[in-house]
């Protein structure tokens, strides 16, 4: 059911992926499984997300991935399948991966990883909003999987503007470089501008694209809708 590294070990290794990335090299992973997508899903953690919201982001996702729709859209790909995996972060250098690489590819995987996203813990230390180095950390993580698919791309929710870290520009250079795609979900409770920053600032990539969400009430609705389009819905553009 999993793919690549689980918990253990993964924080270490990827720490050393992500300097090894820095400097213009990329981990050669053995591919064992083709999928059409392989998707990091990004919880926001930072002082800014307090328990309750925090509840509502890991609610919005699960109801998604047991929605039939979204099933509808892994079973129309080429391989009926995607690798997931879900990574809380906040502040530079804080980023936990608690949901391991997962296939998705029936209405039994896709109930499962659910289940495992509602189960788990808040395990980031609060701190500021590095988007920049999530980005990092996710490109060093698709790299060091053992999965092959026909795309990569790393989904970034936040209610707040980079304030950590490498500048946001060049994560996002070395995403291009990396051939992964940034999307971006954009919780507008705070900043009621925040996605024409997501826009200008953060996506990058091919079809790379913002969805927004009034409040974190409103984030179960666009985290379905952005995954529909993500995973690639031939109805939906």
């Amino acid at each position: 059911m999993t793919g690549g590294r689980g918990l253990t070990g993964s924080r270490a290794f990827l720490l050393a992926s992500i300097v090894f990335l820095g400097l213009g090299g990329a981990p050669a992973a053995q591919s064992s499984r083709h999928v059409d997508l392989e998707l990091v899903l990004a919880i926001d953690c930072s002082y800014s997300v307090d328990a309750r919201e925090f509840e509502l982001q890991k609610i919005g996702l699960a109801q998604a991935f047991r929605n039939p729709v979204v099933l509808a859209a892994i079973q129309a790909g080429e391989h009926k399948t995607i690798a997931v995996s879900v990574v809380e972060w906040s502040k530079s250098g804080v980023q936990e991966i608690v949901v391991p690489w997962t296939l998705v590819r029936d209405g039994p995987s896709a109930e499962a990883l659910a289940a495992r996203i509602e189960a788990a813990p808040r395990l980031t230390a609060e701190g500021a909003t590095s988007i920049s180095s999530m980005i990092r950390f996710g490109i060093a993580y698709l790299a060091a999987n053992s999965i092959s698919g026909e795309r990569r791309v790393i989904d970034i929710s936040a209610d707040g503007r980079n304030n950590a870290g490498q500048k946001i520009a060049a994560a996002g250079a070395l995403a291009r470089a990396y051939g992964v795609t940034i999307n971006g979900l954009a919780i507008l409770n705070e900043i009621p501008t925040l996605h024409f920053y997501f826009e200008q600032q953060v996506i990058s990539g091919p079809d790379a694209f913002v969805i927004e969400a009034n409040d974190y009430e409103h984030y179960a609705v666009a985290i379905l809708h952005k995954l529909i389009r993500e995973i690639g819905y031939p109805a939906v553009s």
